[in-house]
């Protein structure tokens, strides 16, 4: 039986502008993103040579695309709700994207975790199963 974990890539915030069509200044290789992003090839192939299988996971756009909301109480969540928009002073790092993936056991997520592509560190969890 396997089990999915997610991992969380945190990191500093990047430009996730320049890598869409049409940007005003492009990234290099925006137009490839296998080429642009090569260590995510690289951690899917060490995934797959694990016995482990990715099940889901993506890019996050920059922080200037969302925010933090502390919901206000009972019925009112929305009308009390108090929003920090991006990017956060507070920290150095954000949640830059994620993967789903199914592993065998914690032993194996734990080593994957190593191998997530970051310029910081890597949460991982092991999902709870809702459905």
């Amino acid at each position: 039986m396997t089990d999915t974990y997610v991992y969380l890539i945190h990191e500093g915030d990047w430009n996730s502008d320049a890598y869409l069509p049409g940007a005003a200044e492009p990234a290099e290789h925006a137009d490839d993103l296998e080429t642009g992003f090569p260590a995510h090839a690289a951690f899917r192939e060490a995934v797959a040579a694990m016995g482990a299988r990715i099940v889901g996971g993506e890019a996050l756009h920059d922080s200037r695309h969302g925010g933090i909301v502390k919901p206000g109480q009972g019925d009112r969540k929305l009308e009390d709700a108090v929003y920090t928009d991006g990017p956060f002073t507070d920290t150095s790092e954000i949640v830059s994207g994620f993967y789903l993936v199914e592993a065998a056991d914690d032993d194996t997520a734990k080593k994957l975790a190593a191998l997530v592509p970051s310029g910081g560190t890597v949460e991982w969890r092991k999902v709870f199963p809702m459905s």
